[in-house]
């Protein structure tokens, strides 16, 4: 595979508007697959899979585009055919960005729709999902949900005058699955912190806030042994994750589409927790996160030859 090219979002966002190529990208070489992935670790994990599998299991060389800026940039730089493959994109996104639709609460209908429109609008094949959803989660520490016996959201009303509740600052003001819609769904807590994103974890485990809102696949979950709860009203849009094709590049290399197939329903939210948390807090590199995985799993080669 040829090193990842780290690029600039905000300088990518106007080039991808002008509808200039990608910088430092000359036009692919023959049977090179373009696999572009976001800036969290998590994107370049799953890129790095589709990658490996495909070298693994075909003649065809792979270049990954990493640090993309954004959903809204892989989605243009997909339509623009200077990306072949991108490796994660969630339901709940790209309903609102890239289809410019209203939030769907049930997953298979939104999975329908993405598959529907990404193939009518865009040529493109919206695939199964890996298997996880990186959706918003209300979390706790394990000790307090296990003291109160705590397992939904709904669970935590009666508590929830007295609790401090830590969120990312721009959920705060969001519409549709923001925290007016939360209270008129659930409840209200009696004070809530609107914080940095990447501190509510650490807050959480140390005391300083009794419920944060996470991040469902995030490896701190794990790392600081707090307790996702269910949301039983289903408030939050799914986000489900999957890889998306331009169906050119399905066409002409067919085998890829039984490679990508072969990765439905393989990474359980639990499996990302902790794939995230080998390159998030042990500082692994995503490609060996990723090459463990598949390893471990024998490229989920038993998976092909049982269709």
């Amino acid at each position: 595979m040829k090193p990842p090219k780290t690029i600039i979002a905000f300088c990518l966002s106007g080039l991808l508007l002008t509808g200039c190529s990608l910088p430092g990208l000359t036009g692919p070489s023959q049977q090179t697959i373009r696999i572009g992935t976001m800036v969290t670790s998590e994107s370049e994990i799953l890129g790095q899979i589709v990658a490996l599998l495909i070298e693994e299991e075909t003649d065809l060389q792979t270049e990954l585009i990493t640090k993309l800026g954004s959903s809204v940039v892989q989605h243009q730089a997909l339509v623009q055919g200077d990306l072949d493959i991108t490796a994660a994109r969630y339901t709940g996104t790209d309903l609102s960005a890239a289809l410019g639709m209203e939030p769907v609460t049930d997953r298979d209908e939104a999975m329908d729709i993405v598959k529907r429109e990404f193939s009518e609008r865009f040529d493109q094949t919206w695939f199964d999902s890996y298997g996880f959803e990186n959706t918003y989660a209300l979390s706790v520490t394990e000790a307090f949900a296990d003291e109160h016996g705590i397992e939904t959201i709904s669970d935590l009303e009666a508590f929830a005058p007295e609790l401090r509740f830590g969120v990312d600052n721009s959920w705060v003001n969001r519409k549709g699955d923001g925290y007016q819609g939360f209270q008129e769904s659930y409840f209200a807590f009696g004070n809530v912190f609107p914080m940095n994103v990447g501190l509510v974890y650490e807050a959480n485990a140390s005391g300083h806030m009794d419920v944060v809102l996470a991040y469902s696949s995030d490896g701190r979950i794990q790392e600081y042994n707090l307790k996702v709860l269910e949301d039983d009203q289903r408030f939050f849009p799914p986000y489900d994750a999957s890889p998306v094709v331009r169906n050119d590049v399905l066409e002409q290399y067919p085998e890829l589409s039984p490679l990508l197939e072969r990765l439905t329903d393989t990474i359980t939210t639990e499996k990302m927790q902790q794939l995230n948390y080998m390159a998030d807090v042990e500082l692994k590199n995503p490609r060996l996160v990723a090459q463990t995985f598949l390893e471990e799993n024998n490229y989920f080669k038993d998976k092909e030859e049982s269709h």
